[in-house]
């Protein structure tokens, strides 16, 4: 379902732009940001997967499932930035492009690291981008989400955003890190690392 929704999120913004008449720069600054990130994560599914997302789902639920992504999570900032023709101000586009590449990075190279030094060697990960920070990837995630949530020009993607955060993302993170305590040094690999940003000293 995640993956249907990353492959659909360019035809469906385009269509936004058509249905609305809004071929401004937001609409097609974000249409470039959110279609490249889509098409990352498909390539990223492709070369190096996640299988944590390898999950049966009925049929049922899978529909609802992607029924509930689309409004709440991906296609609720591009909805309301492409309807109310506002234009994002230059400051705003840079900061929402620097935000989008900096996600993009933490994101793809921590779950490239990931696979391929669990493919070879199960155990802690201490070095590269998880030397500082115990889950770069979710980082980066939030940096490119709320890249787009800065181009909507409105309030509620920041929302949908935290709901995310709070109630997926925070959960996620402390289960991994139940998870990896059975390891011999996760104690002192906890304590010069941080759950979410990269803890520098």
């Amino acid at each position: 379902m995640i993956n249907s929704h990353k492959a659909s999120t360019i035809p469906f913004v385009i269509g936004l732009m058509f249905y609305f008449n809004n071929f401004g720069i937001g609409p097609y600054i974000y249409l470039a940001i959110h279609g490249t990130y889509c098409g990352l994560w498909l390539m990223k599914e492709y070369y190096f997967p996640d299988k944590a997302w390898d999950t049966s789902l009925s049929p049922f639920f899978a529909v609802f499932l992607y029924l509930l992504l689309g409004p709440f999570s991906y296609w609720i900032a591009p909805f309301l930035l492409i309807r109310s023709g506002a234009q994002p101000t230059p400051a705003e586009i840079a900061l929402a492009v620097s935000l989008n590449i900096l996600g993009s990075f933490f994101h793809f190279c921590g779950d490239c690291q990931k696979y391929f030094t669990l493919k070879y060697h199960k155990g802690l990960i201490q070095e590269g981008l998880f030397s500082q920070s115990r889950n770069i990837n979710y980082l980066g995630e939030i940096l490119t989400y709320l890249s787009f949530n800065i181009m909507s020009q409105h309030w509620l993607p920041f929302i949908c955003q935290a709901a995310y955060i709070i109630f997926l993302f925070y959960p996620n993170m402390r289960k991994k890190d139940q998870s990896l305590s059975r390891y011999d040094g996760f104690k002192a690999y906890r304590a010069k690392t941080w759950l979410l940003l990269p803890k520098f000293v």
